[in-house]
């Protein structure tokens, strides 16, 4: 059966019968409207796990006693055990969510071993005929009886509409949640339905414009909410939480010297908090639509102080075939303004940083992209955007000598700028702790920091259109 061949009408069926002790509450009139939601005031907590927080509320009328409060509209990927109701003098005595939801498919389903009316027009003259069919089962197609013989309701260019007696008790319009609710008195007032669902999630994406003749970056940071499943949540005050699900730094895999530089800061952002995460409120309330994606800005930044700046890394100390690409980065900070120097000004959750830069005729131009964890305030970003097409950088053993049980190794590196300008490279020699933390440098031609006991960093100096060169001796195990 195909759903154009098929037009369903049906009369709606009389609801089951209830226990005398349960009165069931009719539905406000608002949710009876095509199209309007049956939701409260919502309020949505979302993770970027993919999962979120709804908090719901309503303004019921209830009866004293026992009463069926049906809540339409809640989300399809609602997490049924989750869910928490708060409502003055009332107790939750039971709970049933009905997500078996009305449809040709699931309607002609329900119907297999009853008898429906189908009706057939004659597309020459208009005229209708019917006939009382059985349905046998509806799994690819619909198979019925009509009287003695068997047939397959199939799509053959004629008009065919199914007429059902009754709509079945357990489809629904709509996803519902059905509560049995114990009230001590009667009366109008305020219900908080709360509960967890899947299907929604958040993530978040920059666009940093470098200006290098100003050496300042733009930074605008854009929020991309994910909500797959089949209901809206209009109005809502929604907070995202930069929880650690949502750390991307390390999903993409990259070289050793193309991974984003960070240096962690310690200043603690003006932002509310949930134990170790921050929260990031949107700043109005928004809908958002069923299987939508939306974006919506929470970082704005101008004129933030940003270097351009290249990087090296060898992974050991061995030699390279040919001269190879330094990575081109762009450094800036995140702190809040202090002195001459200012930063974001903000902690920013993970996600991925897309650079742009002026080109000639002052237009924006992309050269990259890098992806960042979780940024305390304070910290310095080195964002790595590509590889040097002018900064090449070739490390070399000079020699490598054998003294008792240790390895003298003399190492060269030959730095060499095709560019017109003067540039500093960050030449990391990385490895050096072999898994015994006792690698020495013991001569070198210029002074290292040794940012850890894996890690030695040369600040070089390449002048414009020429070359530099560092050595260094190690004293290791191996």
């Amino acid at each position: 059966m195909t759903k154009t061949a098929l037009a369903l009408s049906a009369a709606v069926a009389a609801p089951a019968a209830l226990p005398a002790q349960v009165t069931p509450a009719p539905a406000p009139p608002q949710a009876q409207l095509p199209g309007r939601s049956a939701q409260g005031r919502v309020a949505v907590t979302i993770y970027a796990s993919g999962t979120a927080l709804i908090q719901d509320t309503r303004t019921l009328t209830l009866p004293a006693g026992v009463s069926r409060q049906d809540f339409l509209d809640v989300a399809n990927t609602i997490r049924a055990n989750t869910v928490r109701l708060e409502a003055q003098g009332t107790e939750i005595v039971e709970q049933n969510y009905d997500y078996d939801l009305l449809s040709p498919q699931a309607l002609m389903e329900k119907a297999v071993g009853q008898t429906i009316t189908l009706v057939r027009t004659n597309p020459a003259t208009g005229a209708e005929t019917r006939e009382q069919a059985r349905v046998l089962a509806s799994n690819d197609g619909v198979v019925l009886q009509i009287g003695d013989r068997i047939e397959v309701l199939r799509d053959d260019g004629l008009p065919v509409r199914v007429i059902f007696a009754s709509l079945p008790p357990s489809l629904r319009a709509r996803p519902t949640l059905s509560v049995t609710l114990d009230a001590k008195s009667a009366g109008t007032r305020p219900v908080t339905l709360s509960y967890l669902a899947g299907g929604l999630g958040w993530s978040a994406d920059y666009v940093a414009l470098f200006d290098e003749a100003k050496s300042t970056i733009d930074v605008q940071g854009w929020v991309t909410l994910n909500n797959e499943s089949s209901v809206p949540f209009v109005d809502a005050d929604t907070m995202l939480v930069a929880d650690g699900t949502g750390d991307r730094s390390g999903i993409r895999y990259r070289p050793a010297d193309s991974r984003p530089v960070l240096r962690p800061g310690t200043q603690t952002a003006a932002r509310p908090r949930l134990g170790d995460y921050y929260l990031y409120p949107l700043g109005a309330r928004t809908t958002i639509a069923a299987n939508q994606q939306k974006q919506v800005s929470f970082l704005s930044v101008d004129g933030v102080p940003a270097t351009r700046g290249y990087r090296y890394v060898n992974a050991w100390l061995g030699t390279a075939d040919t001269p190879r690409s330094a990575s081109s980065m762009l450094g800036f900070s995140t702190a809040r303004a202090q002195g001459a120097g200012r930063g974001l000004g903000d902690a920013i959750p993970a996600g991925t940083v897309r650079v742009y830069i002026r080109d000639a005729q002052g237009r924006p131009q992309f050269v990259g992209e890098s992806n960042i964890g979780h940024t305390p305030m304070g910290s310095t970003l080195a964002l790595v955007t590509g590889e040097a097409f002018d900064v090449k950088v070739r490390p070399l053993v000079d020699t490598r000598t054998r003294l008792g049980d240790r390895w003298r190794s003399a190492m060269r590196y030959t730095l060499t700028n095709a560019s017109p300008r003067a540039v500093t490279v960050d030449l990391v020699q990385a490895g050096l702790d072999n898994g015994y933390d006792d690698t020495r440098i013991v001569a070198e031609s210029q002074k290292s920091e040794r940012r850890s006991s894996s890690e030695a960093v040369w600040r070089v100096a390449v002048p414009a259109n020429g070359e530099a060169v560092v050595t260094a001796t190690f004293d290791t195990r191996y």
